[in-house]
């Protein structure tokens, strides 16, 4: 994958090659001959490529470093977004030079709040993120071999445990969210979408068995129309009630 084609959009920058001989230091290169450097190539005393930054705005300052590894393959991309001097946007790539995790400060304050990993394919599997900034991740997002949204797990009380889980079915529609009301691990209350945008069915554990037994049958509006019962938790509904 084109490292600039997918995340980095705005930056259309390439590293230059000269045939001469080049020596341990520094090659300041003027990629848009204006008379000013915008590039610098960072090379060790056998020519091997250590780093380069780019001015890929020509104002003067550097918004991309890139940095190379032992085998000559790209391992890892860093932006400043905002040009504020500080980076805020990172690309690692394994050894063969595949991406394979980006991690980013959405805010563009320096701290890191959103990390995407990728699998061989380079296709995105997973992403975690970070609300408040506080070095725990809150949200997270995980995707099937072909990239597709599956389902979204939140930690919402802040104690290291998922407390809600969303699926995603086909057409990326949210298809049920189920709540741990309690915080013991377990789900006990779930809503059902069917494919519209607001549930149109609420189920409820309510002695813990991990079983529903208690059914809210819901209109667009989120009136409840049905409840149905199960009240010796056989798994049969033995009353209904209608609103």
């Amino acid at each position: 994958m084109k490292i600039f084609q997918q995340l980095c959009t705005g930056f259309v920058l390439l590293v230059l090659a000269f045939p001469f001989h080049v020596e341990a230091g520094v090659n300041e290169v003027d990629t848009n001959f204006d008379g000013k450097p915008d590039q610098w190539q960072h090379v060790s005393e056998n020519g091997k490529m250590l780093k380069v930054e780019h001015d890929g705005n020509f104002n003067g300052k550097v918004e991309q470093v890139e940095f190379y590894g032992a085998s000559d393959k790209l391992k890892r991309v860093e932006f400043d977004k905002n040009e504020d001097g500080e980076m805020d946007h990172f690309q690692y790539y394994s050894e063969d030079g595949k991406l394979n995790r980006i991690e980013k400060s959405t805010k563009l304050n320096g701290k890191v709040d959103w990390k995407e990993l990728y699998n061989s394919s380079e296709t995105l599997q997973s992403v975690e993120i970070d609300q408040d900034q506080d070095g725990r991740s809150e949200t997270y997002q995980f995707y099937n071999d072909q990239g597709k949204l599956e389902r979204v797990e939140r930690d919402t009380s802040k104690d290291g445990k998922t407390d809600v889980w969303q699926h995603i079915g086909s057409g990326q529609k949210l298809e049920t969210t189920a709540f741990d009301t309690d915080i013991d691990g377990k789900p006990d209350q779930w809503q059902v979408f069917e494919g519209s945008q607001q549930p149109v069915r609420v189920e409820f554990d309510s002695n813990k068995d991990g079983r529903a037994d208690r059914w809210e049958h819901l209109d667009g509006g989120g009136k409840v129309l049905k409840v149905e019962l199960d009240r010796n938790f056989d798994g049969k509904i033995d009353m209904t009630q209608k609103k």
